[in-house]
């Protein structure tokens, strides 16, 4: 069985830089324990980079949400803490999906496809539906219990969301119908 473990935008700026929280920090350890699994199991793991220039603030993005993270080359920029130290693809994204990271998914004929990270309510639900949109046959799932909303009741509901278009939310263990 291919498995394919895409972990979203888990950088330092969304961690514990300029939009940093604490539900943030608290999934780290399961995001790598998730990607050491995947890792043991010979499976590829590939990661997203929220990815914007010193122009942020002049974009639809900025001025709707106004706080300057994630400008390419900045110590915000990179994955966070432990995080540096793995490997495996990265797909910089200027917006919340990545259609490169669909058509990705789309070509590598993966059976099971799973995201983590952050956040929830914004970049891991819009790469969820993309890649659904792109592969409607697919296993998709999300785990829950490794990932994290910019609140918690923003990540429920993303989860719920998901859920009602086919993505399986699971937990950390993989049992189904977590949130």
């Amino acid at each position: 069985m291919r498995r394919l473990l895409i972990v979203v935008d888990m950088q330092k700026d969304f961690v514990d830089g300029a939009l940093g929280t604490k539900e943030a920090q608290a999934i780290v350890p399961y995001v790598i324990r998730k990607i050491k699994e995947y890792e043991a199991d010979g499976q590829e793991v590939v990661f997203t980079l929220d990815t914007h220039f010193d122009n942020y603030l002049d974009t639809m993005e900025g001025k709707k949400l106004p706080v300057v993270h994630c400008v390419k080359g900045t110590p915000g920029w990179e994955l966070a803490g432990e995080l540096k130290a793995f490997t495996g693809k990265k797909f910089e994204k200027h917006t919340f999906g990545s259609m490169e990271l669909a058509a990705y998914v789309e070509k590598g004929s993966y059976d099971t496809v799973e995201l983590v990270g952050l956040c929830t309510d914004i970049c891991v639900i819009s790469n969820a539906m993309v890649i659904k949109a792109a592969v409607p046959e697919m296993t998709i799932q999300v785990d829950g219990s490794c990932c994290a909303g910019v609140t918690p009741k923003s990540h429920e509901n993303a989860l719920n969301a998901m859920k009602m278009c086919h993505i399986n939310i699971v937990d950390g263990n993989g049992s189904q119908d977590l949130g």
